[in-house]
């Protein structure tokens, strides 16, 4: 079954919410007056969205958990599921249950990694599935109940969602899941989600990169290993890059930090549409 992720419903107006959050903090006004001023056309959508985007360069995070997204994510594994599940703070989940959805005929949706298949394992694989199938079947007419029927199952079986998620919570979920490190599946779901938003707002959209993005960190912080074998890392920095330029300035020494500053890799390209196509699709091995 293959991942499906639609965006069911959303803050009334993303944009005019987080721009009244921030101007609320920084502004002598009331909320009520800039409210009036949004109505009046004096404060125009590009200066809403212009204000905005610089407020959050600050990493001022409060006023985004005001803006919220609400998604259907379907054909996902218990593998993926087990992962989403420990993001805890600023999302709220549902998911199909396995005590009182019992699989009929033994017949259970289930996830084949694109690796299974490249390595010629995938009928041995599909195998496998269908014989904890048939005795998972054997169990529930044999009066197993599911919740107990259901100890049998893989994590590839799939499972579905129904999720609400925070503006600041889904940019830590791109900062983290984004990341090439992450599991592909992890990576095909958020990729999904950020679809989803630039459908409606994708000023908004563009905020949700994986947090070596020049709109979040804008540097690598895992190992130089890990830097070193990421397919965007040639396009991004890693910490120490910028901790060998800091190093320089410190001791005075222009041509190491002139170096350093220049070194191959060390450039703030931002990231493309072909990277978030790699983002997505890229497995190791």
């Amino acid at each position: 079954m293959a991942i499906d992720v639609r965006l069911l419903d959303h803050s009334h107006d993303p944009v005019r919410s987080l721009y009244m959050a921030y101007r609320t903090c920084y502004s002598a006004l009331t909320p009520q007056q800039v409210a009036a001023r949004i109505a009046e056309e004096r404060i125009t959508r590009e200066q809403m969205l212009t204000f905005v985007d610089e407020r959050m360069k600050t990493g001022h995070v409060s006023p985004l958990e005001q803006v919220w997204f609400e998604f259907a994510i379907a054909g996902v594994s218990r593998a993926f599921s087990h992962q989403f599940v420990r993001h805890r703070v600023g999302i709220s989940f549902e998911q199909q249950s396995q005590r009182y959805v019992v699989y009929k005929r033994g017949r259970f949706p289930f996830t084949v990694p694109d690796t299974v298949q490249r390595a010629g394992m995938s009928d041995r694989f599909e195998a496998l599935m269908g014989e904890i199938g048939a005795f998972y079947e054997e169990l529930v007419a044999a009066g197993v109940p599911g919740e107990d029927a259901r100890f049998v199952l893989p994590n590839a079986t799939n499972t579905n969602f129904k999720v609400t998620i925070n503006f600041a919570a889904l940019l830590h979920l791109a900062d983290l899941r984004l990341c090439t490190r992450a599991q592909w599946e992890f990576r095909r779901v958020v990729s999904l989600m950020r679809a989803e938003i630039f459908r409606v707002y994708p000023d908004l959209a563009r905020q949700l990169q994986p947090k070596c993005g020049e709109r979040r960190m804008g540097y690598c912080d895992e190992s130089l290993e890990a830097w070193e074998r990421c397919p965007i890392g040639r396009k991004r920095p890693h910490k120490s890059r910028l901790f060998d330029l800091f190093n320089a300035f410190q001791r005075g020494d222009e041509a190491a930090a002139f170096a350093a500053a220049n070194a191959p890799a060390s450039g703030l390209a931002p990231l493309d549409a072909g990277d978030f196509q790699v983002i997505e699709e890229y497995t190791e091995g």
